[in-house]
């Protein structure tokens, strides 16, 4: 197995690019894809949710309200006490997830990508490269604004609460730029399937595990970061 990790702030397109690993062959284990899975209608963490911040978090059909959710965390908590509580619910659970999926890729020969928003917040050991999909600020907040409904403020300040492109860029090991068209970005995911191709494949005896964060908290209310 090799094991690498994919990030890029807010609107950068990572999850095209991730995408476009996949197509290439690669294992994609998605922090966002297990927040919501651990957070589905009836799970532990869903009840504990319910727990903590009331039944209006939790819509009609049993599923988790995020819009109630993100504006008791977002815009209501002031001392921030509500964010530490929902990451400390929801963390372990996803920690533990994403450790059973990549353990049962360890004696593959497979190129494993975590898919991590905020890896350059949090950082995550045993990752043997780092990708980072760079994108220029007004290009964030232009897709932001067109594509995903955001007013420039609010895409602002969710811009804000991200580490800075210059932070990012400075975790990279590999940069996949993504100011262009899609089908710019194809060689560029070519010439990083060849160089990942070259990281060396880790033991059988590789233990993956320990910080359980890394995943998004919720920082876009658990809507894709990419």
């Amino acid at each position: 197995m090799i094991l690498v990790g994919l990030t890029g702030g807010i609107g950068s397109g990572k999850s095209t690019v991730s995408a476009a690993l996949a197509s290439l062959g690669a294992v994609i284990i998605d922090a966002d894809e297990l927040v919501r899975e651990v957070q589905r209608a009836g799970s532990p963490v869903l009840r504990e949710l319910s727990r903590r911040f009331g039944q209006q978090v939790i819509a009609a059909d049993g599923s988790l309200d995020r819009g109630a959710l993100a504006a008791i965390v977002f815009t209501e908590d002031e001392d921030g006490t509500a964010l530490e509580d929902l990451n400390a619910i929801v963390h372990p659970a996803v920690g533990a997830e994403m450790n059973r999926r990549v353990m049962a890729q360890v004696n593959t020969d497979h190129v494993v990508v975590l898919d991590i928003p905020l890896l350059t917040e949090n950082p995550r050991g045993g990752l043997q490269a780092i990708i980072v999909v760079d994108v220029p600020i007004e290009t964030q907040l232009a897709r932001l604004v067109k594509f995903r409904g955001f007013d420039e403020a609010d895409a602002r300040a969710r811009i804000a609460r991200q580490a800075t492109r210059t932070e990012r860029l400075a975790t990279a090991d590999f940069v996949v730029h993504n100011t262009d068209s899609v089908e710019s970005l194809q060689p560029q995911i070519d010439a990083l399937w060849t160089e990942l191709h070259k990281l060396p494949q880790l033991p059988p005896d590789f233990q993956f595990g320990g910080r359980d964060d890394g995943v998004d908290k919720l920082n876009d209310t658990n809507t894709s970061s990419g």
